[in-house]
């Protein structure tokens, strides 16, 4: 049974809509800047969505005060496919899958006076996203590390293929915080600077909020499927990724034997600009010899959105393929990687009609979707 994409959605600091973000790829702006936060005498280069912004979004569709930043987020997101894809989660063939790294995890910071702190249990807060929207199906919530929304958008393709669902919302979504960015900080992997994936004078990651949703199903309603998509830990270390790529080559050798495809037309890759994540690609991709294949990496753009990035950079690649459209890859000039890949300048028209996109995370995990033009 062949899956389908339908309405998506992207909630960032470059806009509130699919299109809004896509335009400003377009003109090559990024939501990547240096704040500063009241927890620290540090400066932070990271993409943080404004809270007057968010709440103006949020009260165009709801004038309930009891959500959460994430909440809202999410909400602002579905809602937006909801209105343009007309799904009812009140029907039992349809179902909501949310995914995030950390959730609301600003509750236990003190962030909310009259929140209660067990939404900070990511079930809880899915069903709470859940309850907003009738949902007759409890929503299915994925976290794991950063290939979270990638993952997601996989079991949303095997449960359409085995028949469990007909239509299925994937909403990945995470904020920025005390906690991720105090944590990524220890971890000297921040970057204060914004990031240049691949690039040879990259300095690590930036951070990032955003929520991004998009419909899956078996109805034709695109032009765009999902083909295949596995995922793989190579188990290498609790942070560190595995220096032979061996867990993300995995991923993508079953991917592209799973679709039976002869070609890729470019790479979405997960590209955080840390030394040794873009090495590790650059022996995944050498390995599957793919690495003449042109590819980009939206971290110059977002930031890691952490579990909201796989599901906004699979919205942008689906689009991509339906706008024939190669995205730059931001912050690259110089090849930084071992093994040489295609990273591609210049956002440029060009026909493509399948895309590879991958994702990697902490404790070595590994995801690989192909979305193939139908």
């Amino acid at each position: 049974m062949a899956v389908y994409f339908g309405a998506d959605n992207i909630i960032s600091p470059l806009g509130f809509t699919t299109a809004q973000n896509l335009e400003a790829l377009i003109q090559g702006r990024t939501a990547v800047h240096k704040q500063r936060f009241a927890f620290s005498d540090s400066v932070f280069c990271c993409s943080k969505i404004e809270e007057i912004q968010l709440n103006d979004g949020f009260s165009a569709i709801s004038n309930n005060p009891a959500f959460t930043q994430l909440e809202k987020m999410c909400i602002i997101s579905i809602q937006d496919v909801v209105s343009h894809s007309g799904i009812d989660f009140n029907n039992k063939e349809n179902l909501l899958i949310v995914s995030t790294t950390k959730g609301n995890i600003d509750i236990l910071e003190g962030a909310y006076k009259n929140i209660d702190s067990k939404r900070a249990y990511l079930p809880v807060f899915a069903k709470t996203i859940g309850g907003y929207f009738g949902c007759a199906n409890t929503p299915l919530v994925i976290s794991n590390a950063c290939i979270s929304g990638l993952l997601a958008v996989i079991a949303a393709m095997r449960f359409i293929e085995n028949g469990s669902f007909k239509n299925i919302v994937v909403c990945g979504a995470d904020i920025v915080t005390e906690f991720t960015l105090s944590g990524f900080k220890s971890f000297n992997a921040m970057s204060e600077e914004p990031s240049k994936p691949f690039d040879k004078n990259r300095a690590g990651i930036n951070l990032g909020e955003a929520a991004s949703s998009i419909l899956l199903s078996s109805d034709k309603i695109s032009a765009v499927k999902i083909s295949a998509g596995n995922s793989a830990n190579d188990a290498n270390h609790i942070s560190g990724p595995s220096r032979n790529a061996d867990g993300l080559y995995l991923a993508v050798k079953r991917t592209l034997e799973d679709a039976k495809t002869a070609s890729v037309d470019f790479i979405s890759a997960h590209g955080t600009a840390t030394e040794f994540n873009d090495e590790m690609e650059s022996v995944a991709f050498s390995r599957a010899q793919l690495n003449h294949v042109p590819l980009n990496s939206m971290k110059g753009y977002y930031g890691h959105t952490l579990g909201a990035a796989g599901v906004l950079e699979s919205v942008i690649a689906v689009n991509a393929l339906t706008s024939n459209t190669l995205f730059q890859s931001k912050g690259f000039e110089l090849q930084g990687t071992t093994n040489e890949l295609n990273v591609i300048k210049k956002t440029e028209q060009k026909t493509i009609n399948s895309c590879l996109k991958t994702s990697s995370g902490f404790g070595g995990c590994n995801a690989a979707a192909l979305f193939e033009k139908v």
